[in-house]
């Protein structure tokens, strides 16, 4: 299935394709703080429909995941990053999708406080 997601204003759009088994809920001190619901897929499942430039990132900890959010509203749509495998991966945000029933996802948490 193809999705279309984007930040509240609309300034970062994109399309991710792929079906949502489950999303994760993760407790470290930015991902509770944004209230992300995560899901998983390869970078290529994930098209940016603006510019990069219409965005901004932050890191922190290790500094290997790009978290990319909107300098407008400040909406995080989608993180991105390398996977234990070696694999571009995108963090895509589902709250940021359109037309995603929440309620009936199956969330994993993630104790990320830990690492």
């Amino acid at each position: 299935m193809k999705y279309q997601g984007s930040c509240h204003c609309g300034q970062i759009a994109f399309e991710v394709e792929g079906e949502i088994p489950e999303v994760m809920s993760c407790n470290c001190s930015m991902c509770q703080r944004k209230g992300t619901l995560m899901w998983f897929v390869p970078r290529q499942a994930m098209t940016l429909l603006t510019p990069p430039e219409k965005m901004s990132t932050y890191t922190f900890n290790k500094h290997v995941i790009k978290h990319h959010f909107c300098p407008s509203c400040g909406i995080h749509p989608f993180g991105e990053g390398i996977s234990p495998s070696g694999q571009e991966m995108a963090a895509i945000n589902v709250r940021c999708l359109d037309g995603v029933d929440l309620p009936a996802l199956k969330v994993q948490h993630f104790n990320g406080r830990e690492l």
